[in-house]
């Protein structure tokens, strides 16, 4: 007889938790289409930039009282053939640097949060790790961004600077090897998640 009281007090318990913590469940974000990155370059000639129209990606959040205190997933996947400077020509030695017909895709994967800073505005500063995968190469990178939370909106805006020969990729090259990118480029990104 007590085991069952015990376990209707356990029982009773567990569900009071459900209810009064549950700011604390896992909230799902989708990427949307309208979110931006864009890919900044510099050559021997001018500076360039490429833009993508094809990505996908999604974030898991926790929250606290209407805090943000977990980013458990965050994930985004850009098609590499998407990514256009406006110039046929440039695209052309861009997916061939990237090898594209072997690998689709360019993926980010966020690994470990190690810190998350409250700002203003609903806004925090996440220090972290993630995998970026490149012309079927992956690196764990350090990174940090900003995340904004509010309502069903989550943003997250920042930039990552790479170096493209860790990846194995060589820079691009145009006009009989007359005109040569640098070896590094900027990713920035602007994109909006909603739940």
């Amino acid at each position: 007889m007590n085991f069952f009281k015990s376990y209707k007090v356990l029982f009773t318990g567990v569900i009071f938790m459900l209810f009064t913590t549950g700011s604390l469940f896992a909230q799902n974000f989708k990427m949307d289409p309208s979110s931006e990155i864009i890919v900044e370059g510099t050559s021997n000639i001018h500076d360039w930039e490429m833009k993508t129209d094809s990505k996908q990606g999604m974030a898991i959040l926790k929250m606290q009282d209407g805090k943000l205190t977990e980013i458990s997933k965050l994930q985004v996947s850009v098609l590499a053939e998407s990514l256009d400077s406006g110039k046929g020509g440039m695209n052309k030695n861009a997916y061939k640097a990237l090898d594209t017909k072997k690998h689709k895709n360019i993926e980010f994967s966020l690994d470990k949060v190690k810190n998350i800073s409250a700002g203003a505005n609903n806004s925090y500063t996440v220090e972290g790790l993630a995998s970026l995968k490149i012309a079927g190469v992956s690196k764990q990178v350090p990174v940090s961004f900003t995340a904004t939370v509010k309502g069903n909106k989550l943003k997250i805006n920042g930039e990552q600077k790479i170096n493209m020969t860790h990846y194995k990729v060589d820079p691009p090259t145009a006009m009989f090897g007359t005109i040569k990118t640098g070896e590094e480029v900027t990713v920035k990104f602007n994109s909006s998640f909603t739940k």
